[in-house]
């Protein structure tokens, strides 16, 4: 398969080693600075860039007939325009806050424990996520998603990484050396606490989690998510 890199950073490069592993070929690196491409030499795109290149990136693989697999965060206040975009256009579109498959697991496991806690009461619950200090957004992307999926089973409807409301979910947010991403989601009551945790190790999740989704969505059209990919 014949990828095009959107955003050659730490994560760009890290998906190029991956993708050559498993055999595809990188046709095009761009990273922030715009250079005459043509997108459809491309069979998929992988756009790992800044928010302000994401929706750009995006449209433009859209609009060129080239499947696109996007991880950037901070842009997702137009999200809903590009999945209307897409779906007229017959697009090709993943999204996701995070592809390491440990933590779309996590993502489910998240799920189903603020399904378990719905009724309990005596707990509290809230966040804690950790990267390194070149991150941009705050909190997190995958601390978002793990947040909005706790809303459906709780009191809670928005997030704050400052003094919450009795109604906000509070998330710390921590960012240090050259963390690749730690989230924690803890219950505490009087008595007792319940936690769960994703530590990533490197980045190597995150790339090939990416490349398997390019696979995947190389001949479908639609948007789609990461438990599409992994059948969760």
């Amino acid at each position: 398969m014949k990828i095009a890199l959107l955003g050659y950073g730490k994560m760009g490069q890290a998906i190029e080693k991956i993708a050559i592993e498993r055999g595809h070929e990188i046709v095009i690196k761009k990273d922030l600075e715009p250079i005459e491409m043509d997108l459809k030499i491309a069979d998929a795109a992988i756009d790992f860039s800044h928010p302000t290149a994401a929706y750009g990136n995006i449209k433009n693989c859209i609009d060129n007939g080239v499947p696109v697999v996007s991880g950037t965060t901070g842009w997702l206040d137009k999200y809903k325009e590009i999945v209307t975009y897409c779906e007229k256009k017959e697009g090709s579109f993943i999204y996701a806050s995070n592809f390491s498959i440990g933590v779309n697991l996590f993502f489910k496991l998240n799920s189903q424990l603020a399904q378990l806690m719905k009724n309990i009461g005596e707990y509290e619950v809230s966040m804690e996520e950790t990267h390194h200090i070149h991150k941009l957004d705050a909190p997190s992307g995958t601390a978002i998603t793990l947040a909005e999926d706790i809303f459906v089973h709780s009191g809670k409807n928005k997030w704050s990484i400052e003094s919450p409301c009795e109604d906000e979910l509070f998330i710390k947010v921590k960012r240090e050396g050259e963390v690749p991403g730690t989230h924690k989601v803890s219950y505490t009551s009087s008595i007792d606490s319940i936690e769960i945790k994703h530590t990533a190790f490197n980045r190597t999740g995150f790339a090939l989690g990416a490349v398997v989704a390019a696979e995947w969505l190389k001949d479908k059209k639609g948007v789609f998510q990461m438990k599409d990919v992994l059948n969760l």
